[in-house]
């Protein structure tokens, strides 16, 4: 005891000497309790413990800190530490009252600093030092713990305490691009504010007969115009800006793309002869969409201009990476922000969606390098034409084929209406760059020299129309392919478009042409990752929640899969479908089932969304075994057959070789209007299904066919 008293005395001189200081002298205090303490305390123990409160009083006044233990002086703040203090935490005071400080309490008032030690601060410095080592218990009894007393209004403000404001959080809403490949577009909506990233297209299933293309169903955004703050494009692809004419002739909104980007739906919208309000932004901006904060980080893909989004809200910050590859050697030497991304990981990401497409692949995606370097062989063998498929949108690829033109002693056309505009941008741009007179047009190609001539076509992927297709068909106005032509399609087939790259292979090969595609060469690498580079995104980003974007549902599975073998809780990942909701904040994620309306909408010509699935199936029937249509004259009001009926048909049966089945087609119908009309008739629709149903159940009983069947009637 003392030793203890000898303590005492020693922080009682230095706390005289310190007294007298200013605030930032306080701290001296702390390290003569802290010396004291390890003296003092090697006999007391734990004396400043609840041992020595006073009676009552444990759990009411908060004590200060132990020897060695954290200083209350040292708490950070934020108030993580000390957001329960009321006034247990005393300030050193100028001892002439001079300049006053100001601190948050809990509750989150100022309170002056000589208010919070009012009940605390002790008559006398020996006093104070005392009570803190637990050594004067006094101090305790006689100044029991302040106890303001609650306002007047105490009820109405514990009755505001209870309706708590409804928490704020962000909402997902995936209006295409899910459960498929293609038509991608995303909705963010934020309090009464919507964002869109992305508005793509996709091309018709094989059972879409006459469909031009199917874009996403803009419902939601059409009735919630007013919330829409605009839209915000990954890159040029067809799958990400083909339904921006569509939407742009519904709503009125800013979109917002890379510069090649807003290009190609410039050129989109003078098409479709509308105006829009396009607005050029680069990797590394950022700007504001109401309260979305957004920024476009740089990424790699199979086109140029390609970017990721970093979209911050006050309710969460949510990464979306776009379609994407981990390139470390891109053709342009601009490979993907890896620093960025490593900042946005460290800074905190509520959620992260991302490119599934190439989820089933193992490994890595090869550089766009290795396309060159097996191209440049071919092109130092080649002895004739080099015509070549791609991509009128992989620019990057593009400039390869034309630079080993040049090397090659070789000059270069274009050939399809959407090669032609990419490249007249692109150039336009700067994005593709070649000495002057290294480019002919397709129509003096004659006056080139076969082995001094590359062709660049679109139709890599078989489409009908599409330049290349032409030409295996011998239907194209300016070349007519030869024997010892190099035939090159520098793309593998899109899931869907199989059968169509497969039917113009065999076409070029009976042009006895040497065709080289992926199948027999490397010759084309993907713009989407693998495996291994979604996990190097997935460890640069560390997400608290995931959801599997752009890819069918079987893709979508294996990411969540991916996800889940990096240590990710599956509760904390979400596979969606189109028209489904996650609502997102910095502390949880909850999934809504079918929230929104997200058919496909078909266009058909200048038809958008006026085909059905009722059409169709009509068009199906008409696909597979035609049509019948029954003709008659009928009198309603005597309820007979006046003439006819008559049968005509159409893609069902040839008439001349058929003429007994059309007769007996013929009476059958007559029977079927007569026993219709035998009870009076009712009306239209009665008789027209009657005569329906009658002549479907007899053709398939004489054919095994089940043609349209369309009745036509004549009141008479």
């Amino acid at each position: 005891m003392r030793q203890g008293n000898t303590s005492s005395g020693a922080a009682e001189k230095a706390s005289r000497r310190n007294v007298s200081g200013n605030v930032g002298r306080g701290r001296q205090n702390g390290a003569a309790r802290g010396n004291q303490s390890r003296n003092g305390n090697r006999k007391n123990g734990a004396s400043g413990g609840k041992k020595n409160a006073a009676p009552g009083t444990e759990g009411k006044q908060r004590e200060l800190p132990a020897a060695g233990s954290r200083s209350l002086h040292q708490t950070k703040p934020n108030g993580r530490n000390n957001r329960n203090l009321k006034a247990a935490t005393p300030l050193p005071v100028h001892p002439r009252g001079g300049e006053v400080q100001k601190r948050k309490n809990a509750g989150g008032k100022f309170h002056h600093s000589r208010d919070l030690i009012s009940h605390t601060m002790p008559e006398s410095t020996a006093e104070k030092v005392g009570r803190e080592l637990g050594l004067v218990e006094k101090q305790h009894k006689a100044r029991p713990q302040h106890r303001p007393q609650p306002p007047k209004n105490s009820g109405q403000q514990a009755r505001n305490r209870k309706a708590r404001p409804k928490a704020e959080n962000v909402k997902v809403i995936p209006l295409g691009g899910l459960d498929e490949i293609g038509k991608n577009c995303t909705a963010l909506e934020y309090k009464d504010q919507i964002m869109v990233i992305d508005c793509g297209m996709s091309f018709p299933e094989d059972d879409m007969y006459g469909v031009d293309v199917v874009i996403p169903d803009f419902t939601y955004l059409i009735e919630n115009a007013k919330k829409v703050r605009g839209v915000v494009i990954t890159h040029g692809h067809e799958d990400h800006i083909g339904g921006v004419p569509y939407l742009l002739k519904q709503i009125s909104v800013p979109v917002y793309g890379t510069r090649l980007s807003v290009g190609l739906i410039r050129n989109k919208l003078e098409e479709h002869g509308i105006k829009g309000d396009l607005r050029t932004i680069h990797a590394g901006d950022t700007f504001n969409l109401g309260d979305f904060h957004v920024e476009a980080i740089h990424t790699t893909h199979s086109v140029a201009d390609s970017v990721a989004y970093l979209v911050e809200t006050p309710a969460a910050k949510i990464f979306h990476t776009g379609d994407f590859k981990i390139d470390y050697t891109p053709v342009d030497n601009d490979p993907i922000d890896f620093g960025r991304l490593g900042e946005i990981g460290d800074a905190g990401v509520d959620l992260m969606l991302c490119d599934s497409t190439n989820v089933l692949r193992a490994g890595y995606t090869p550089s766009e390098r290795v396309v060159g370097e097996t191209l440049s062989g071919i092109f130092q063998e080649a002895k004739n034409r080099i015509i070549i498929a791609t991509f009128s949108s992989n620019v990057n690829r593009i400039q390869k084929i034309i630079e080993l033109s040049v090397k090659n002693g070789r000059k270069f056309a274009v050939s399809g209406r959407s090669m032609e505009n990419v490249v007249g941008l692109a150039v336009e741009l700067g994005y593709l760059k070649f000495p002057s007179g290294s480019m002919v047009e397709l129509k003096d190609i004659r006056n080139i020299p076969d082995e001094e001539l590359t062709i660049i076509t679109t139709g890599s992927q078989g489409e009908p129309l599409s330049a290349l297709a032409r030409m295996a068909e011998d239907v194209h106005r300016n070349i007519k392919l030869k024997k010892g032509d190099t035939v090159i399609l520098s793309s593998s087939p899109v899931p869907g478009n199989e059968k169509s790259v497969s039917r113009v292979v065999n076409k070029l090969y009976e042009k006895e042409v040497n065709v080289i595609y992926n199948g027999n060469a490397n010759i084309h690498v993907s713009g989407h990752a693998c495996q291994e580079d979604l996990k190097l995104m997935h460890s640069l980003i560390r997400p608290k929640f995931f959801m599997p974007a752009h890819g069918e549902h079987r893709h979508l599975i294996m990411h969540e899969q991916l996800a889940m073998s990096l240590g990710m809780k599956k509760d904390n990942i979400f596979v969606l479908s189109n028209g489904d909701q996650l609502t997102v904040d910095k502390r949880r994620a909850v999934k809504f089932k079918s929230v929104v309306s997200a058919e496909d909408v078909m266009v058909d010509g200048l038809g958008v969304g006026d085909i059905g699935s009722i059409v169709l199936k009509d068009r199906k029937l008409l696909s597979e075994s035609g049509l019948i249509i029954v003709t008659a004259a009928v009198d309603t009001k005597k309820a007979r057959l006046v003439s006819g009926p008559e049968i005509v048909s159409r893609g069902f049966v040839y008439v001349k070789e058929n003429e007994d089945l059309i007769e007996s087609l013929r009476k059958k119908a007559a029977q079927s209007i007569q026993h219709s009309l035998a009870g009076g008739f009712q009306d239209w629709s009665k008789l027209k299904n009657d005569v329906r149903d009658d002549m479907r159940k007899f053709i398939f009983s004489k054919s095994r066919r089940s043609p349209l069947i369309l009745p036509i009637f004549l009141d008479v």
